[in-house]
């Protein structure tokens, strides 16, 4: 059997943008190596998790790993505590959660503090929440800050089983069944009170203590000498903690070797992708640097040689999406391109691996969010017929000769073109 390269662009998907001369950030990329990938091998979309949703990253991630989840999914905050090594066990209560910067009034001014916070700053804030957020005893909340604006938050109540019925304080998501997925927010967004949505006292006792955790890291973040110093800076004070995406309990999943009969590595940077792996039996190398592509494609070809295949997971694209800058998000896919995928195929030897590359959502910039877009995906290397593909984009990609896809039916693919025998 022929090995996999499994990549994944962080939000790539995109649409024509005004500002790109109706391109895509792909369409309009210098993507010299991808195009080559495109022009041997086959292409097509996938609705990631399904039609209409707009996905985060982490249950994406698990469906673009083959595993097709709805309600008993456990919840991103349950994903990224274990993903960041924080002590979470049945019943306990994990949400992720953003540093963010709000008005008296509780209106939002920016969800993620302005983009700037450094890993300094928020560790600094974090710990003046461990040592100053106290809930009534016998209730307990840990804070684990993970990468720039974000951090988990863990509640615990001993001898209770605490319930993830309940809503968000992050406007900016929703919940549907255990997913949280991109929400259509119009006019200005204000800090929610979580709610129960249903009538158990866990749910009820849970949301009560997420809106306690609110209150009182407001009252931390306020005056923090790190907030103050931002403030005369010029900067947005990191004065708020948004939460969202609860969950209680661990997951029970099926492991990679189990579902696909392979040995898989993989490469993350992000709590969440780390918990994904984690979870689905996948060893996972975490790069010294995020955007030090050359370590990560000169990893993979080290790890190919232990393992049947290997699942990169690549950042880059999605912030830029974020904040609406196309240009930035052609340049970051340039990159990415040149400083991964070049060196990477110059180690490849593609009749006798696999490169499949897809995104797990998508992220216009002109949207500024997650969309429920599908995204392109391409499949080169071992037995891959060419489809006449000349470049991986999403306009190529619809045409390709994979068709449309479910996030859960990409991998089953995958693996027949890791067979020596062509498959019809």
């Amino acid at each position: 059997m022929r090995k996999l390269v499994y990549v994944l662009l962080d939000g790539v998907g995109d649409r024509p943008d005004p500002k790109l001369g109706m391109k895509t950030p792909l369409e309009a990329a210098a993507t010299p190596n991808l195009d080559s990938l495109a022009s041997r091998g086959s292409t097509g979309l996938v609705y990631t998790v399904g039609r209409g949703i707009a996905p985060e990253s982490d249950v994406a991630v698990f469906h673009m790993l083959g595993y097709r989840l709805g309600e008993e999914y456990p919840g991103r905050g349950v994903i990224e505590a274990i993903g960041a090594g924080l002590d979470f066990r049945d019943g306990d209560l994990a949400l992720r959660a953003n540093f963010a910067t709000v008005g008296d009034d509780l209106s939002i001014v920016d969800r993620r503090a302005g983009r700037d916070l450094s890993d300094s700053e928020a560790k600094e804030l974090t710990a003046a929440l461990n040592e100053r957020v106290r809930l009534r005893p016998p209730a307990e909340v840990a804070f684990r800050h993970t990468v720039g604006h974000r951090l988990v938050v863990r509640i615990r109540v001993p001898g209770v089983r605490l319930s993830s019925n309940i809503t968000n304080t992050d406007p900016a998501y929703r919940k549907v069944g255990g997913m949280g997925v991109a929400a259509q927010a119009s006019g200005g967004l204000r800090v929610e009170r979580s709610v129960p949505l249903d009538g158990s006292r866990e749910a009820e006792l849970s949301a009560q203590l997420v809106n306690e955790v609110t209150e009182a890291a407001l009252r931390v973040l306020r005056d923090h000498p790190v907030n103050a110093a931002r403030s005369r800076g010029g900067r947005l004070p990191a004065n708020a903690i948004l939460m969202r995406d609860a969950g209680s309990r661990l997951p029970a999943l099926p492991k990679m070797r189990d579902l696909h009969g392979m040995e898989f590595s993989a490469i993350a940077d992000m709590p969440v992708e780390v918990g994904v792996s984690k979870i689905v039996g996948i060893h996972v190398e975490q790069s010294p640097e995020t955007f030090n592509y050359g370590w990560k494609a000169s990893k993979v070809l080290e790890l190919l040689k232990s393992y049947d295949g290997v699942y990169v997971h690549l950042k880059g694209p999605d912030e830029p999406g974020h904040d609406g800058l196309p240009e930035v998000k052609m340049r970051s896919i340039e990159m990415i391109d040149s400083k991964f995928f070049a060196p990477l195929l110059d180690g490849l030897d593609l009749e006798e691996a696999v490169v499949a590359v897809s995104a797990d959502h998508a992220t216009p910039c002109q949207l500024k969010s997650h969309s429920d877009d599908p995204v392109p995906l391409l499949i080169s290397g071992g037995s891959v017929r060419s489809d006449g593909s000349r470049r991986f984009t999403e306009s190529e990609a619809a045409r390709g000769r994979l068709g449309t896809l479910e996030g859960p039916s990409v991998l089953p693919l995958i693996k027949r073109y890791l067979s020596r025998r062509r498959p019809d």
